[in-house]
């Protein structure tokens, strides 16, 4: 006969390096899929590419790093980001609103200072769709007298 040993209690464990927070921002059509790891060196990964060179534009790459800045945490924070759909702009400020919102999930005392520079609202802003008998959405065909 053999004796059944109780099963171990496991411990939840520390938080570790790789732990991230996860958040989504959109814009448009774009849609940026954002983890920001703590403890990071300040490097920002945008589809596998560094962020110069994906956002290769000074006023791209200042739109995305604008609210690490504002709270002064630069070279505080990783980030990996998965951009899709929309244009490099759209994709742009998709990206600022996921790590804005990520900050806020990490610090919620940060929220005050995100929301009153604008960085938390979503611009939901889409192209109208074309109607039937219309040129565009709201472009009617030009009018013939004879």
């Amino acid at each position: 006969m053999t004796v059944k040993e109780p099963k171990k209690k496991t411990t939840k464990k520390a938080p570790s390096a790789s732990r991230y927070i996860f958040a989504i921002g959109r814009r448009k059509t774009a849609q940026a899929k954002v983890k920001l790891f703590p403890d990071g060196t300040g490097e920002v990964e945008v589809n596998k590419q560094p962020l110069a060179k994906y956002f290769p534009t000074y006023a791209s790459q200042k739109i995305v790093l604008q609210s690490l800045d504002l709270l002064g945490a630069l070279k505080k924070y990783n980030a990996i980001v998965s951009a899709v759909g929309g244009g490099i702009m759209a994709q742009a400020q998709a990206t600022a609103l996921g790590i804005s919102r990520a900050l806020v999930k990490l610090d919620p005392n940060s929220r005050l200072v995100l929301k009153k520079q604008g960085l938390l609202r979503r611009d939901a802003r889409k192209k109208e769709r074309k109607k039937p008998g219309l040129k565009r959405a709201r472009r009617a065909p030009q009018w013939q007298k004879r």
